[in-house]
């Protein structure tokens, strides 16, 4: 496999953003998502970062994006929300409706808004932790955009991945940022591991006879299993459902058979769902006492003893951070197939290529 090439930061959201502007998003917009995919890149959420800009780019020239939404609450009330994202780029629907909630949480305590009519938006934590900087927590959750996960037991792709993230606000420690499919690997990763040339771990996926699959890029012919894996599926699966009602059906999004697979259709519109919750920490006591009370957690944590051969005990969030560190001290790792679709997006566009 040839080596990779590392970008900076600054140069991937300016490359990402000049594409947006390219295929017609106004240049808010375009500055908006391309720092959000950049920032997915940094925190090492590699599959939905800008390994995503091939395809985002193929369905808007395709018409499955409208570049230029209304997005507008369609449903309103103290404490929750109903966002129509016009079919526009998911990140930029989801930033608003985490605004909203947060804006809401600041009166009610806590606040909650569903998104019809969205798009793929990148990494739950992204929207998560958003409400971080305002001394809330935050709790995110999506339908997936393509289903890969058939109930437990069964053959019929009913559910996709469909994640579940939490932010929660600390001290001096760093914030615990869950962020995790309801799949033992999110289908972002089977993509990145195809684009670097290699070969999935047994437990990720299985074929129609229950055989493992370990070459991502066969990936079209079987399944990926559920949190719990084959002993406790059924965990993953019920997880994925009530996560999907709660995203999708709730705010009058796709679930289930409705679900647009976008990884093989470009122009139908994916109504995709997904939800945010800000919780008001000043709405249930001091917050200075929770975010010592957080600290004091993550320290008894991280100093509880280890069994044989464990080096360390992290907490969630921790490692994100540090990749974050490093990356933008010694730059994004880009795979040379990624490099090529990048390259190939650019002559489309007319632009100058990232490397």
């Amino acid at each position: 496999m040839s080596s990779e090439t590392s970008v900076t930061f600054d140069r991937l959201k300016a490359f990402i953003q000049e594409a947006m502007i390219k295929l017609g998003l106004p240049a808010q917009d375009a500055a908006t998502v391309a720092a959000l995919m950049a920032t997915a890149d940094l925190q090492g959420s590699d599959g939905h970062g800008v390994s995503r800009l091939p395809q985002y780019a193929r369905r808007i020239r395709a018409g499955g994006v409208n570049v230029r939404p209304d997005i507008r609450v369609v449903h309103d009330h103290p404490g929750t929300a109903v966002l129509h994202g016009d079919n526009g780029m998911g990140h930029l629907v989801m930033k608003r409706a985490a605004e909203i909630a947060i804006d809401k949480a600041r009166t009610t305590g806590i606040a909650w808004v569903n998104s019809q009519y969205s798009n793929h938006a990148g990494p739950a934590s992204l929207y998560a932790s958003m409400p971080l900087a305002h001394d809330m927590i935050g709790l995110y959750f999506a339908v997936g955009n393509a289903n890969h996960l058939p109930p437990w037991g069964g053959l019929d792709m009913l559910l996709s991945t469909n994640p579940i993230a939490a932010a929660i606000p600390a001290g001096d420690e760093r914030p615990i940022v869950l962020d995790m499919a309801t799949t033992v690997a999110a289908y972002g990763k089977v993509k990145t591991k195809a684009l670097r040339g290699e070969t999935m771990p047994e437990g990720w996926m299985i074929d129609r006879e229950g055989k493992p699959l370990t070459d991502p890029k066969r990936a079209d012919e079987g399944m990926l299993l559920p949190l719990g894996g084959m002993e406790a599926g059924y965990k993953g699966y019920g997880l994925a459902m009530i996560i999907g009602l709660l995203a999708g059906t709730l705010g009058g999004a796709a679930m289930g058979r409705d679900v647009i697979d976008f990884n093989h259709d470009d122009d139908s519109v994916t109504n995709t769902g997904q939800a945010i919750a800000a919780i008001n920490i000043a709405a249930f006591g001091d917050i200075a006492t929770f975010k010592r009370s957080v600290d004091a957690l993550v320290r008894d944590f991280r100093s509880s003893r280890r069994m044989p051969g464990v080096e360390r005990i992290s907490v969630p969030g921790e490692r994100s951070a540090e990749m974050r560190e490093k990356r933008a001290h010694g730059g994004i790792p880009l795979a040379p197939a990624l490099l090529q679709g990048l390259d190939r997006v650019a002559e489309e566009l007319g632009m100058a290529k990232l490397r």
